[in-house]
């Protein structure tokens, strides 16, 4: 039986999750009452042993140290949760466990975390994340319409780590009106989340009655921004010195003048593209025009408006082929990066492909985006996964490049060792 001790701050959901895991495993796992985030994670000794201090973190009474939620919860899972004996409900398992990270997390956290004040709304992103959710309840809801759990006839690491993903939407933004498509998701959710080891852990699960909405003082108040302007108010009132009496109309006057003064602009962060030229090429118009064309009509278009001085055409392999198993999991590996890449979207239009069969594919693919350089360079923000890729820029005006970019957005032919197309992805 797995025993040790897990270091977490409390209400991580991903903590959580572990310790379901745990408890329907019957492992011995307690938390650290001591830990204290910020702190305890960024001591010699914690780094020691967890070199990114990063939490949950599990810490094995034989000395084992495991970091990343997922893998936590399979360590500490029992076989039953793990897929049995059966390859087949193994992989299946590890499809969820994937699905929860790439496909249903991302969105939850870009839709969820402005209304709890942890993040600046955007519009935009929210509006694009419900899309997403909508996207993978309506998957769900296919898949539960015959079935009780997602893989099998009992409870396995897909639905935990499905229903925690999800949990913050439900309790959050997933109202009625919002629920009511998705009958067999809910269903589903609520058999997990009921399950009494379940709620020895995270409580009686809780249902949104209302749709949660971004609320700007809650921000304030959690970014710290609240604080100190009230901070400075005080400071700068107790500074200034006492003005002699005048008569009212003149107070009248300044009391005016300092109500109409406008409000200080907020800081935004300083965006790397928007000082490069914007060239002749609009991106956002040839982005609806693949979107509602065929590919015989929209590559014509892409090289008859593309601004070759101002836009640069990339090719990106990546660099770790053996590692990539089966192939629905190389597709996740390239939607969890697109999640990740919101920042770039107003810039770039990616069409990244899996050549290949389960147990030898490969992913390489075309990127176009504003500017010559490597964009990922330019802000820290974007290098989040774009190391694991070899990146090779390739020339505008040749004709072997043009044929890339015809194969890659249409989707077909074969990788440089013959592999056949697979599957894609299109960043846009």
């Amino acid at each position: 039986m797995v025993s040790g001790t897990l270091y977490t701050y409390p209400g991580n959901f991903r903590a959580e999750k572990v310790l379901a895991v745990a408890k329907i495993s019957n492992a011995d796992v307690k938390v650290d009452d001591k830990f204290v985030f910020g702190e305890t994670n960024k001591s010699e000794a914690f780094l020691k042993k967890f070199p990114l201090g990063k939490v949950p973190a599990f810490e094995g009474t034989d000395g084992t140290c495991l970091f990343e939620s997922d893998a936590i919860a399979y360590y500490v899972a029992n076989k039953q949760l793990r897929g049995g004996d059966s390859s087949l409900q193994q992989a299946q398992v590890a499809q969820y466990v994937s699905f929860a990270q790439n496909e249903v997390l991302p969105a939850a956290c870009t839709w969820v975390f402005p209304t709890l004040g942890i993040m600046q709304f955007n519009k935009t992103s929210t509006e694009r994340s419900k899309v997403e959710v909508k996207a993978a309840m309506d998957t769900l809801n296919k898949v539960l319409l015959t079935k009780t759990y997602l893989v099998g006839e009992r409870i396995t690491l897909a639905d935990i780590s499905v229903a925690y993903a999800m949990k913050m939407l439900f309790e959050n933004v997933l109202d009625v009106e919002f629920r009511k498509p998705f009958g067999n998701v809910v269903r589903w959710y609520t058999t997990i989340m009921n399950q009494p080891q379940v709620i020895a852990v995270s409580g009686q699960p809780k249902l949104a009655e209302k749709m949660a909405q971004f609320d700007a003082k809650k921000y304030a108040e959690m970014s710290g921004k609240g604080d100190a302007k009230k901070d400075a108010k005080k400071e700068k009132k107790e500074q200034a010195p006492k003005k002699a009496a005048e008569p009212k109309k003149e107070a009248k006057k300044e009391a005016a003048a300092a109500e109409d003064e406008p409000m200080p602009a907020p800081v935004k962060e300083k965006d790397p593209f928007a000082a490069l030229p914007a060239g002749t090429w609009v991106m956002d118009d040839f982005k609806r025009f693949y979107s509602n064309n065929d590919e015989d009509e929209s590559i014509p278009y892409f090289w008859d408006k593309f601004d070759h001085d101002n836009y640069s055409i990339w090719f990106c392999e990546y660099m770790y082929p053996d590692e990539l198993k089966l192939t629905f999991m190389s597709s996740n590996l390239i939607g969890g990066m697109f999640q990740r890449l919101d920042k770039l979207r107003k810039y770039a239009f990616g069409s990244v492909a899996v050549f290949g069969e389960n147990n030898n594919s490969t992913i390489s693919g075309i990127w176009v985006w504003r500017g010559q350089d490597l964009a990922f360079e330019k802000s820290e923000d974007l290098q989040i996964d774009y190391s694991s890729y070899k990146w090779t820029k390739l020339d505008s005006k040749s004709e072997e490049t043009k044929k890339k970019v015809e194969q890659y957005f249409k989707w077909e032919g074969t990788d440089s060792q013959g592999r056949k197309f697979c599957d894609g992805k299109i960043y846009k």
